[in-house]
């Protein structure tokens, strides 16, 4: 699926399913509270949190799927209600940072 197939999906779920957008506002708050749980299994599957119960650790990574899976479902949808085409947004900011990184990557002793 491209891109652009993802927002125009989203849009049609939208509105066969989801009856209309929430407006952008709430949609930034439920992209925040996405990007929390995104946090919150990374910190416990890579880094130094432990799970409550073994059960919660067995299925981490296949959660971390879907949880980054909300986190993209609602950025179209701001996206969509913005009329924000991420095709050509993505394309413009991999060319602004192939740019702007361009030695500051290579020259870096840290990577």
């Amino acid at each position: 699926m491209t891109i652009q197939e993802a927002q125009q999906a989203v849009d049609k779920w939208i509105n066969d399913i989801g009856i209309r957008y929430y407006n952008e506002l709430t949609n930034t708050a439920i992209l925040t509270e996405e990007v929390g749980e995104v946090a919150r299994l990374m910190a416990r599957i890579y880094g130094e949190q432990s799970f409550k119960t073994k059960e919660q650790e067995a299925s981490a990574k296949d959660d971390l799927g879907g949880e980054m899976a909300d986190v993209l479902f609602v950025l179209i949808c701001l996206a969509n209600q913005t009329g924000v085409d991420l095709t050509t947004a993505l394309q413009n900011n991999l060319e602004k940072k192939a740019i702007r990184d361009a030695e500051r990557h290579r020259d870096n002793e840290k990577l």
